[in-house]
Order: structure tokens, then sequence, then C-alpha cells
């Protein structure tokens, strides 16, 4: 295969598939996206007895962990931004689209974890960018390269959040870039642990401290006697619609997989932080949005909290805007750090090479997001360009096709037909998920480089490496 499997794992595939048909034997060393069979669970058992004698097991997640691991990246560090979007959608939209882009996230990532079941050997998203666009090379290294830069520029972000942090708790006491250096250093040691394993108890830790935090900032947004900035003569008492005001103008998952004990269990994990999401979000973004009202609304909300009250609930983020950072580092030091030391001691015991490589491209990869970060002074904006180029790959086109490869391999080019409604339903379904990645392709990257182009006009952007305040 052009995955380029360690000798044991090719040992096995050739130990699983030796009793099948030449024919069977080139389908599934080729397109092998297939019906899922017990040779393809086998396929974990023999990667499950692989690890036992080793040092450092990588395939020790439950689906509990990875709930928690799915929690701190799909909910924490969002929660806070959803009730300025309910400012901007109103509130009537704001919750169906919360429960509508729940519900397809949640669809997606079933998608991917029935294509990783499928194929156990999967590391990471670059091995389904392969695999989708039929085993080429291309895709890979094309997918490896969106996928590397989308996490430097979210390492890059949490530099930025670190910074807003330090400079609101301290009112501005020290250079904004000496700030968003302390983030990259913490983050640094965090980011050490080599399993999702270990990261899993950080994050439930990061959970706990999110959901006091968010607690604190719905009660003091309630008790407080007016939102922070508040001017009854010229914006008036907060405002709170239920529809849009005039004018309004509208990848870590099979990593993840790769690393759980029992992989048929993701399906608990995504639904648990499914069910979670649409609550959190509806119930934070509502109460806040309904205390503070339009004209007040900041992203994150604290900002719209009285200053003691801001300082208070937003302390309790420390860990969550550490860990994040600090998954997405993993993730990426993962995929380097793997294909380095594939088929040698260093990937599965604690020798000296291996952790000073381990080290050295974690330090590579903070110093990299530190310097995104303050080099460029629309990073808000990039972080949108960045996002409109990946994810409408990340969490759209690909498993749309993934989708329809899976389908076309169980029934046929024209399983759509030969499955009745249920294919028809399918098939219009994933060309339409299809359609909204090419959609925020184009619109999207449009838009967030148009931003850009304005606010440069309007002189809203600093220079590189800028000593000003973005505290709250």
């Amino acid at each position: 295969m052009a995955l380029n499997l360690s000798q044991a794992e090719k040992d096995v595939d050739d130990t699983l598939f030796k009793n099948a048909s030449d024919e069977e034997s080139q389908t599934r060393r080729g397109s092998r996206v297939t019906e899922v069979h017990d040779h393809d669970r086998a396929t974990v058992g023999k990667q499950l007895e692989l690890e036992a004698e080793n040092a450092i097991k990588y395939r020790t997640c439950s689906w509990q962990k990875t709930a928690a691991l799915l929690f701190s990246e799909y909910i924490c560090l969002a929660m806070m931004s959803f009730p300025w979007s309910y400012s901007v959608l109103g509130l009537v939209p704001g919750l169906i689209l919360t429960v509508f882009i729940s519900l397809v996230v949640w669809y997606t990532s079933i998608t991917i974890w029935r294509f990783c079941l499928r194929h156990p050997e999967i590391r990471d998203v670059c091995d389904i960018g392969q695999y989708l666009f039929w085993d080429s090379k291309i895709a890979w290294w094309a997918t490896a390269v969106m996928f590397l830069l989308n996490n430097i520029f979210i390492q890059g972000l949490h530099c930025v959040v670190g910074a807003e942090y330090l400079n609101t708790m301290t009112d501005h006491a020290a250079c904004t870039i000496v700030f968003a250096l302390v983030v990259p250093i913490i983050s640094f040691f965090v980011s050490l642990p080599r399993t999702f394993s270990a990261l899993s108890y950080m994050a439930t830790a990061s959970a706990f401290f999110t959901f006091i935090s968010v607690l604190l900032a719905m009660i003091f947004a309630g008790i407080e006697a007016h939102p922070a900035g508040y001017d009854l003569e010229t914006k008036g008492k907060p405002k709170v619609t239920a529809f849009p005001l005039s004018g309004t103008t509208f990848i870590t998952l099979p990593s993840f997989i790769a690393e759980m004990r029992e992989p048929e269990d993701f399906w608990k994990s995504v639904t648990a932080v499914t069910v979670a999401e649409v609550i959190l979000f509806s119930i934070v973004g509502s109460i806040i949005y309904a205390y503070t009202g339009t004209q007040y609304m900041t992203a994150p909300a604290f900002g719209s909290l009285d200053d003691t009250y801001k300082k208070v609930a937003f302390s309790f983020m420390i860990p969550t805007l550490i860990f994040l950072g600090v998954l997405y580092a993993s993730v990426s030091a993962r995929f380097i750090f793997l294909r380095l030391f594939e088929g040698t001691r260093h990937k599965t015991s604690h020798t000296v090479a291996g952790w000073s490589a381990w080290a050295g491209i974690l330090a590579v990869l903070w110093v990299l997001a530190f310097i995104v970060a303050e080099v460029i002074p629309f990073f808000s904006d990039l972080e949108s360009i960045m996002s409109s180029l990946f994810d409408s790959f990340f969490g759209f086109i690909f498993w749309g096709v993934a989708y329809i490869r899976m389908r076309s391999a169980d029934h046929g080019p024209k399983f759509y037909k030969v499955r009745g409604i249920r294919g028809w339903v399918g098939f219009i379904w994933n060309l339409f998920l299809i359609g909204i990645g090419f959609y925020f392709l184009g619109a999207g990257t449009y838009a967030s480089i148009d931003s850009v182009v304005l606010s440069y006009q309007k002189g809203g952007f600093g220079g590189p490496f800028s000593c000003a305040s973005n505290g709250l």
C-alpha cells in the first residue's frame, strides 16, 4: 500500500487476508472503501496485540476519554461566543441553527467513524484524504499541508486569546508580546504527554473549569445592574431580538479514533458530546444574551460583564485556554512523529532520541504558532480565511465524498437507485454537504479576504509584534 505501514503491520495485514481470493484481496488493498467485516475489526485486535509489550501504548482511549477530548475541542472555548452569535442572528434563528449545525456535526462525525472502522490502519485525516481520492499521494500531501497549517493557526489563536486574558486581568501591565509568549512556553510543557489517553485527564479538568466559568458568567449577567459599557442615552436599555436586525448578512477525529481501544464505541462519544453541545450552547447563549442585549454584546461574552465579574468568570477559563492549543499541537506532533519513527523502537519505547524528537517537534510547532500570531496584524481575519479554505474540506467535502464512496463500494455506482428512498435521501443530503463545503470555500474565503481589505482601508490594523493591549 501507499501508506507505508510498518513491517509488523504489513505482516498482520498479510495474515488477515492470506485466505482471501485474489479478487477480494485486490479490492481490500486497493480502494479498501468496502463494507465492514470481522477481518477489519480483527486488525484493531492485532494492533492491540502488537502494542501489548510496548512501553508507550497508543490505542488506550476509552469512549469516555474520547468524549472528554471531543467536549474540550467542540464546546469549551466556543461556548462564550454563542451569546454574540445570537445577538447577530436573533434568538429564534440562533437556536434553530444551533440544533441544525450540531446535528450536521454529529452526522459527519458518524461518517468519519464508519470510514475509520473500515480502515483501522488510518492514523489521521491525511490518510483519509489519500484513500478518498483513489490512493493519490498528491491528495495526501495537499491534506497534510492544510492539516498542519490549520492546526498551527489554531495554536496561534490560543497565543492571542491567552494574551487577551492576561491583558484583561492585569489591565495591560506588560507588552502584549510578552503575554503572547507566556502561553506557548506553558503550552509546550503541557503538550509533552505522547498519547491522547494522557491528555484526556487534562480535557476533563478543562471541561470542569469551563462549566464553572460559564455558570458564573450566566449568574453575573443576571445579577449585575447593567452590562459593561451601559449608556442609557446613546445605546438605550439592552435589546433582545427574536429575529435578525434589518441589514444582517449571513480535523482531529480520525486521530482520536486511531487511539481508541474500541473504535466501535466512538458513536457513544460523539453522541454524548452532541447532546451536551445543543443543551449548553442554547442555555448559555440565550441567558447571557437575554440579560446583555444586542448593543452591549461582545465576543467572547466575558467582555459584556462588569469588570470584576468579567475577571472572576474569565479566570476559570485558564485550563481551556491552554489545553485546546495543546490538543492541536499534540495532533500535529503525533502526525509528524509517527511518520519519522515508524517501525523503530523510538515510537514505542522511552528512548532519549524519541523523547528529544517529540519535544523538538512540539517546540518548533509552538514557535511557529507564536510567530504567525504576532507577525500577521490581521490574524483574526486570517483565521477566518484559513477556516474557509480548510474547514470546507475537513468539515463537509471530505465526508460527503466518503459517504458516496462507501455506498458505491457496498451497492455499486448507482447505489442511490438500488437502495430506494434511503439511497436517494442519503445521496442528495451528502451532495448538499459537499455543496455547503464549496460554498464556504468560495463565498466564505471571498468574504474573509474582503474583510481584510476593508479593514486595511479603514486603518484598522496595527503592525507586527505590537505591544498594544488586546484585552476585553
